[in-house]
């Protein structure tokens, strides 16, 4: 069993800002007060998994070479098929039920890949017991949430990182390298989009890809499949009966009582980027264009505009998100290469288009010959064993809930401004809309009886 002692918290005068330097740096930090293991990398720790099925069995893989003391899934044959890999671990379907279940001795961290609508529920009772957490994207459902796991991580001094591989990637960390030390000089502007077209969809949408099953609440209810608890499944969530149509994970994230569609998840992957490169944290405006909103269902085509303000020597800055059909107008004046899904950051100086994988300065031909920076950011160990060596050592992660807190909210407020129609002027301290009051009903929502967060 791993044992742990927390460091004393450190100078009031270390800033976020100052943390994402050493991070652009290579350092990679918490941004949380230290925590300081007194273990062996080479010990085990001891891990309860909640949601062992989708991305939950992929994340459940990379913990395997650890002892897995507890498993829990709303879904029995999810539970079942786990429990093979780990035949002495504890079972359980509820998590509430767990945490009552598992003294502190027992277990040092959690992994979370629940549905995006029960990631809070599921995380928070880990971090106020001083455990680490590893959560899926995005950690959270609404902007109140994130803002409160956050804090929570911050108080709890632990290891966190939020379950975005690409972040992992060498490519990120060169693009990283490009943009901060100047290749195309200061940024002033930055568009990402991506072709998904899941959600509430035009014609035109489902031309490109087709996952829809209905536009509406189905009217009838299906049987319960006998291996699903759907009481628990649904949670916090206002109850509804089941439908297939919202399992699995590609069904449900579409629907605003489950999770925020597009927006939420993979800009937790694209937004990821522009968010590390440029330093960014919260943004003073917010404003979404896309068709009128669906009561029940996230949009499949939408844009959200940002603008930051200066970050040090670093200028303001406007982000523009596109999914669906929006592309940002260099892409359909074909000035640069058409890919279906990227990132376009407009310097001074040139230009750098990125995917997931590879990049490119702009135009090439003023590029020839570029040599590129010194790499300053070290590969990483891989996004799941940089967080088991960071709650076994006290190293650092980096896409702890410090920066992808932050991050989360930003996403989330995209879909407040798209829902409410209005352009927001964010008021990231005190979380208020002082132009636009109306729109802070999609910062947080009510919960359904017997759910309480904290």
């Amino acid at each position: 069993m791993a044992t742990s002692q927390i460091a004393p918290p450190p100078s009031a005068g270390v800033t976020r800002r100052h943390f994402l330097q050493l991070a652009g740096a290579g350092v990679g930090v918490l941004a949380f007060p230290a925590v300081l293991r007194s273990q062996s990398p080479n010990n085990k720790l001891n891990i309860a998994v909640i949601g062992c099925g989708g991305r939950g069995g992929s994340n459940y893989n990379e913990m395997l070479g650890e002892n897995i003391v507890a498993l829990c899934d709303v879904n029995e044959q999810n539970l079942l098929a786990a429990a093979k890999k780990a035949p002495g671990a504890k079972h359980f379907r509820d998590f509430r039920k767990m945490y009552d279940a598992l003294k502190d001795s027992e277990f040092d961290a959690v992994v979370v890949s629940t549905t995006e609508h029960t990631h809070a529920f599921a995380t928070l009772p880990a971090l106020k017991r001083k455990k680490h957490v590893f959560c899926e994207k995005p950690i959270t459902r609404d902007v109140h949430e994130a803002r409160i796991v956050t804090e929570a991580a911050r108080a709890a001094g632990v290891a966190t990182q939020m379950g975005t591989q690409i972040h992992a990637g060498t490519n990120y960390r060169r693009v990283v390298e490009l943009i901060q030390s100047g290749a195309i000089g200061p940024v002033r502007e930055a568009h990402v989009w991506v072709n998904r077209t899941w959600g509430w969809q035009s014609p035109e949408d489902a031309k490109i890809y087709d996952r829809v099953s209905t536009q509406e609440r189905p009217k009838e209810a299906d049987p319960v499949p006998p291996w699903l608890d759907w009481e628990l499944w649904i949670g916090p969530a206002p109850w509804r009966p089941f439908n297939h149509i919202y399992i699995p994970g590609n069904k449900w994230y579409r629907w605003w009582d489950f999770g925020n569609g597009t927006m939420s998840d993979l800009g937790s992957h694209y937004n990821d980027l522009p968010f590390w490169a440029l330093e960014l944290d919260a943004p003073l405006t917010i404003e979404a264009n896309g068709p009128p909103p669906h009561p029940e269902i996230a949009p499949a085509t939408m844009s959200a505009t940002y603008h930051y303000g200066a970050r040090g020597s670093r200028p303001p800055v406007k982000l523009v998100w596109y999914q669906g059909q929006m592309k940002p107008p260099a892409w359909t004046e074909k000035r640069i290469p058409q890919w279906p899904d990227g990132l376009l950051f407009i310097g001074d100086k040139g230009m750098l288009l990125s995917s997931y994988t590879k990049h490119v300065l702009l135009p090439e031909k003023q590029y020839e010959g570029f040599t590129p920076p010194p790499k300053t950011i070290p590969d990483s160990l891989g996004h799941h064993k940089e967080w088991l060596h960071a709650c076994k050592t006290g190293a650092p992660t980096t896409c702890h809930f410090g920066y992808s807190g932050p991050l989360t909210e930003a996403n989330h407020l995209g879909n407040v401004a798209y829902r409410s129609g209005r352009k927001l002027e964010w008021k990231a301290k005190t979380m208020r809309i002082p132009n636009a009051p109306d729109a802070e009903r999609f910062l947080r929502r009510e919960y359904r009886a017997g759910w309480k967060l904290g």
